[in-house]
């Protein structure tokens, strides 16, 4: 029994060693798993930082888009009104083209009349008493027989 009380307490400084060395062990695991929890911690509030960072630049670019955005609008609608203005402006100009072509086709008319078929000594409108009526056809310059209105032309017609 010796030899089992001299083994049994041999084993039983082992078993202290070993329990000293298992908790030294286990003392060593524990500060281990703390470190990868903080490090796992810090880690995922670096990522979430991140993420917010990311997040919030990608809004100041939606802002920054938005406003881009509105002012391409506003520089369209601008140009649309202008390039509207313009129409109605050559759709002006064409009507009193083609009003000024039809008053330059009738005096070319009256003139060649003058000059080719008119003849005042035969034309009984021509007697003595009315030679301001025949005078003003010899004078193509005075058209007051014509009774056409005016061409109207404002300052504001030609802004460009």
């Amino acid at each position: 029994m010796a030899t089992s009380s001299g083994t049994s307490s041999g084993s039983g400084s082992t078993l202290l060693q070993n329990s000293g060395s298992e908790e030294d062990l286990q003392h060593v695991m524990d500060q281990r798993k703390l470190k990868r929890m903080q490090s796992n911690r810090e880690s995922a509030r670096r990522s979430r930082m991140r993420k917010q960072k990311h997040l919030d630049d990608l809004m100041a670019q939606v802002a920054h888009l938005r406003k881009e955005n509105n002012q391409i609008l506003t520089s369209l609608n601008i140009t649309t009104q202008h390039y509207l203005g313009v129409e109605s402006e050559n759709s002006v100009l064409r009507t009193q083209i083609m009003e000024l072509t039809s008053r330059l086709h009738s005096l070319n008319e009256i003139i060649h009349y003058m000059h080719g078929s008119h003849d005042h000594d035969h034309d009984p409108d021509c007697g003595p008493l009315n030679t301001l009526a025949c005078d003003s056809y010899t004078r193509p310059w005075d058209l007051q027989f014509l009774n056409q209105q005016p061409i109207m032309a404002s300052a504001d017609m030609f802004q460009y």
